[in-house]
């Protein structure tokens, strides 16, 4: 998921500003910002608000653009399901507009198009209309069924991607590299507190280690099939690896002293992605990635390469 930046001149965001001026809606901006997709009932239930409150405060947030919203069936008659639309907003004067940045390259890969694999049981694949396979059979994840996929985990092992080095292609200097998706621990059941430590390579080089708190089941994800059973993994956290000339980082927190020039891009025609769950990890609590139709983002594994201005 891209991060997208609204740039407001207050002379002429009146609506957005009428939209900000008011600590229930930022609590539901800021809530959307950091839990993800929410429906009304789910809004109100967390922020402890009538669903009156709610509604009326969701439809000024419509109106100012700062979220969109979806109606979707539920079991019982139709839900609306909130979705923030900026993850930064900058009012400033016309005269101190800075443009919002250009120059990345984005590419998305489907959790299915892993080109290397080697996990370790339970383990399992689902796409959006069922299981893939055999559950806990590691020899499924080469199921040609597999390029479906929404949801793979695992216990222990890794998965690859292998992406286009479109920066190389347009002879691009780099300037960052990142790479967005959904993730949580895995364990048979759910437990919110179930840590796990998820690793990053990439081109081999390891980039460094997320701890992921738990499993989420308290609740189904936003785009979680019905079928797909409750007591089963629902939803991550939507996480974001970067490396620059500085180190790597996971949401702006260092993880690692790996920089930009240890990848040596430049060498390479692909970048390859390697996600999983080291052997000698402390906390070897297992990995969930959740890609389109399952969990709170619907989107796939998200490259992004930031050329240099």
């Amino acid at each position: 998921m891209a991060r997208n930046f609204l740039v407001v001149d207050p002379e002429d965001g009146m609506n957005v500003l009428r939209g900000l001026a008011s600590p229930v809606r930022i609590r539901i901006l800021k809530l959307l910002h950091e839990q993800g997709s929410q429906n009304i009932n789910d809004i109100a239930r967390v922020l402890q608000l009538p669903q009156s409150t709610v509604s009326a405060n969701v439809s000024i947030l419509e109106d100012a653009d700062l979220i969109r919203s979806d109606v979707l069936k539920a079991r019982k008659g139709n839900q609306k399901i909130c979705h923030s639309n900026f993850d930064e907003i900058l009012v400033a004067f016309k005269d101190d507009v800075t443009p919002a940045p250009t120059g990345q390259i984005e590419v998305a890969m489907p959790l299915g198009l892993y080109t290397n694999c080697e996990v370790v049981a339970p383990c399992g694949l689902c796409t959006p209309d069922g299981v893939v396979g055999l559950l806990d059979v590691p020899d499924t994840f080469l199921d040609p069924e597999r390029m479906r996929a929404g949801l793979v985990w695992f216990t222990r092992g890794h998965v690859e991607y292998q992406f286009p080095n479109n920066a190389k292609l347009s002879k691009s200097e780099i300037d960052a590299i990142e790479f967005s998706m959904e993730l949580s621990s895995e364990v048979p059941g759910t437990s919110a507190d179930w840590p796990s430590d998820i690793t990053a390579w990439v081109n081999g080089i390891e980039v460094g280690t997320w701890t992921s708190p738990g499993d989420y089941g308290d609740k189904r994800g936003v785009y979680t099939p019905d079928w797909w059973k409750l007591k089963g993994s629902q939803y991550g956290k939507l996480k974001t690896f970067r490396v620059n000339g500085t180190g790597s980082f996971v949401d702006g927190v260092k993880i690692s002293n790996v920089k930009l020039s240890d990848l040596d891009l430049a060498a390479h025609h692909s970048i390859r992605l390697r996600i999983g769950i080291r052997e000698d990890a402390k906390h070897p609590g297992g990995i969930n990635i959740f890609g389109r139709g399952f969990g709170n983002y619907d989107q796939d594994i998200v490259m992004r390469i930031h050329k240099a201005q």
